[in-house]
């Protein structure tokens, strides 16, 4: 019984292995070959997916989003270098289709001066904000102390009263009057 178990096993091991090897041999012929030509065309459409920006996420460029309408543009990249337009040529047809916010780095002019200046305006606007009001919570936390005031201040801040006892009178201490005023009434 004992060499039939093992003769199972190794029946087993190999069958898994000429199913192994198939199957890496059925993968082997599935991948397609990268041709020289084929991996230049990749890099080109990559270098300009990072120039152009994806319309549904506007915070990543076209090589980086997953969203459709991306997906949708980089292959329009990729069927226009097949045709042999240049990377002027598709960058001019995407901004003429989709203007100037298609591009991650758009022209100076007077149409994108929002989209250059905007984020040092906003910057500017809030620490200007922030100053205004500093001073504002500044100025109302100086409150002036009268003399008195600040000698009271001093003796409860030392624990002692206007007669240097220790112990406050029911009529100097504040919190004393407000109870006795509430006891009377």
């Amino acid at each position: 019984m004992r060499a039939s178990g093992i003769m199972r096993y190794g029946v087993c091991a190999l069958l898994a292995l000429v199913f192994a090897l198939a199957g890496m041999n059925a993968l082997a012929q599935a991948a397609p070959a990268v041709s020289r030509e084929t991996a230049e065309l990749e890099n080109q459409v990559q270098r300009i997916a990072y120039t152009l920006r994806c319309l549904v996420c506007q915070n990543q460029s076209i090589a980086e989003s997953n969203a459709p309408l991306a997906l949708d543009l980089r292959e329009q990249v990729r069927e226009q270098l097949i045709q042999g337009r240049s990377e002027a040529e598709i960058t001019n047809y995407m901004v003429e289709r989709y203007g100037d916010f298609v591009l991650y780095r758009p022209p100076l002019r007077v149409a994108t001066l929002g989209l250059w200046l905007g984020p040092f305006v906003l910057l500017l606007a809030g620490a200007g904000w922030l100053v205004v009001r500093l001073r504002k919570r500044a100025r109302q936390a100086r409150t002036v102390l009268t003399p008195v005031q600040r000698q009271q201040a001093r003796a409860l801040l030392d624990g002692l009263d206007d007669s240097g006892s220790g112990v406050m009178a029911p009529e100097d201490d504040p919190a004393g009057k407000q109870d006795q005023e509430r006891a009377g009434s």
